[in-house]
């Protein structure tokens, strides 16, 4: 299976009808900057105790950075009133180092082909297997086949459409710098439930969004991360 993502700059679809090339090349240093911030921001994550004081103070630092960023995925006319996005408590039992198993590839099936006209494939490359809450779970790891790459990790649980967003939420996004650490040696990936997080078209619909294929769906109701915040994401 491949999944096709057409790849657009968001922020620049913002203002098509009324650019500049000036407000063009604002809008990719914005870019360039949010994706810089949001990469620093878990790369010190990644240094800190995990524990429930760390995680009040990466979701502030986030929150932050939603409200005053002009690349936010919260629209600029409802920024001023933006305060805070609604997470679920932090629990130490979020936290598992997933087992990574690779895909067995067939030396018979004939390759997808390249990328082309805009749009980057998710291509499966393996597995990743751990418990939750004394739950045996898999997700499928997917590639994004575009320049540079990225491994991207999303699922969907029993909340998605009542608690969460309909389409999902991310655990893993490498282009984007969030992640929190894995083990080429050991051949095991940490994921964090507690950092969980909304993909940008749950806050505005402009936004092209990746999501969770089937594979991806776990069964139970996963009560860890960012939730569903009235007003801000739906």
């Amino acid at each position: 299976m491949v999944l096709r993502l057409h790849t657009r700059i968001p922020g620049l679809i913002r203002i098509i009808g009324r650019s500049t090339r000036h407000d063009e090349m604002s809008q990719y240093l914005e870019l360039l900057d949010w994706r810089r911030q949001v990469a620093f921001l878990y790369g010190e994550l990644r240094s800190r105790a995990s524990s429930s004081e760390t995680a009040d103070w990466f979701r502030r630092q986030r929150d932050q950075l939603f409200h005053d960023h002009p690349q936010s995925p919260i629209p600029a006319n409802a920024r001023a009133a933006f305060r805070s996005l609604r997470y679920w408590a932090w629990d130490s039992a979020g936290r598992v180092n997933a087992q990574f198993t690779p895909l067995v590839s067939d030396p018979s099936r004939v390759p997808p082909p390249p990328s082309i006209n805009g749009e980057a494939r998710l291509i499966p490359i393996g597995t990743v297997t751990f418990h939750l809450v004394d739950t045996a779970c898999q997700l499928q790891v997917l590639w994004l086949d575009a320049y540079g790459g990225g491994i991207f990790i999303p699922f969907r649980d029993a909340t998605c459409g009542s608690e969460t967003y309909g389409g999902g939420r991310y655990l893993l996004d490498s282009v984007k710098g969030a992640e929190l650490g894995s083990s080429f040696e050991s051949e095991t990936v940490t994921l964090d439930f507690n950092y969980a997080y909304h993909p940008s078209c749950a806050y505005d619909p402009i936004w092209p969004c990746p999501l969770a294929p089937p594979e991806n769906r776990l069964q139970a109701a996963v009560r860890l991360g960012e939730r569903l915040t009235p007003g801000v994401s739906s």
